[in-house]
């Protein structure tokens, strides 16, 4: 029986010029795109990715312009081949080292990409994805406003959230927008990745860490750092967390920060998926203190 992921990328991949590609082999791991590894008559492969069903907007083209910012600012990324609106094709990289040196080498190449990428505003000249949901980079000159709109009350009108999420989780998020600036530290705004979890860290053929599946912005570099530490990082990576803590000038209280910075992608995972994982839950926890007491 053919496997109709691979037939759909296949038949994309034909349409978009790439009438050399002799098979697909499926790739495991993403959550909201059809994705694989394209073998071509000659014997090399390319990475494919298209979404199984209506494409959402700009998503490709965005997400390429992620890839070359970050490459640009010293990041390794993947090679961009080809990005349409239907289809992205990129160069194949290297499943990570399960080692502590990887993951030093992690540490250095973020540390450097938030300390000298700076911006004096936050946002992005452009909204692009996580997913298929729309980010939100509308500019704003404050960091906290811009947290609370367009990274956590953004959310609260999406179907799923509204259902898994009562009038008090609601409540109790806008009290903690509130608040933010009394919960989190002035940081300023630098260049991210966006969706910094772990399956997006990679390694280029030269063995430097690569990533992919950005959604950029200039906005807190803690932002990322929350992603990784809140996403089941493998044992391998625990040196990283204070190696980066140590590069950056990092308070002690860091740690404390990273659920409060996390209710971002959780609202994401709530918008976009049936089971959630948790988020939900873990959403509820981090809003318990900020629930008006009888």
């Amino acid at each position: 029986m053919t496997d109709p992921t691979t037939a759909l990328l296949l038949r994309r991949l034909h349409t978009a010029g790439l009438s050399d590609v002799v098979a697909v082999e499926p790739a495991t791991g993403g959550l909201a795109a059809t994705a694989g590894l394209a073998h071509r008559g000659d014997g090399t492969s390319v990475f494919a990715k298209t979404f199984d069903g209506p494409s959402p907007g700009d998503a490709f083209a965005a997400e390429a312009e992620g890839l070359t910012v970050l490459r640009a600012a010293g990041v390794a990324t993947p090679g961009i081949i080809l990005a349409d609106r239907d289809l992205l094709v990129l160069s194949v990289l290297r499943p990570r080292p399960a080692t502590e040196a990887f993951w030093e080498r992690c540490a250095h190449a973020f540390a450097r990409l938030h300390t000298t990428t700076r911006h004096s505003r936050f946002g992005w000249h452009r909204d692009n994805w996580l997913g298929r949901r729309r980010q939100v980079n509308t500019w704003n000159d404050d960091g906290f406003e811009f947290f609370a709109q367009h990274r956590l009350l953004r959310w609260l009108d999406e179907p799923r959230v509204m259902e898994a999420l009562g009038p008090s989780d609601r409540a109790a998020l806008e009290r903690l927008c509130d608040r933010l600036p009394e919960l989190l530290p002035v940081r300023p705004a630098c260049l991210t990745h966006g969706d910094l979890w772990a399956l997006n860290v990679m390694a280029a053929p030269d063995g430097r860490p690569a990533l992919i599946d950005p959604a950029v912005s200039y906005t807190w570099a803690e932002v990322d750092l929350a992603h990784l530490w809140t996403t089941a990082p493998p044992p391998e990576a625990h040196v990283f967390f204070d190696l980066y803590a140590e590069l950056t000038g990092l308070d002690r209280d860091w740690r404390a920060r990273m659920p409060i910075l996390q209710l971002r992608q959780h609202l994401a995972v709530i918008a976009q998926f049936d089971p959630d994982w948790g988020a939900a839950g873990l959403v509820r926890a981090t809003l318990a203190p900020f629930r008006r007491r009888p």
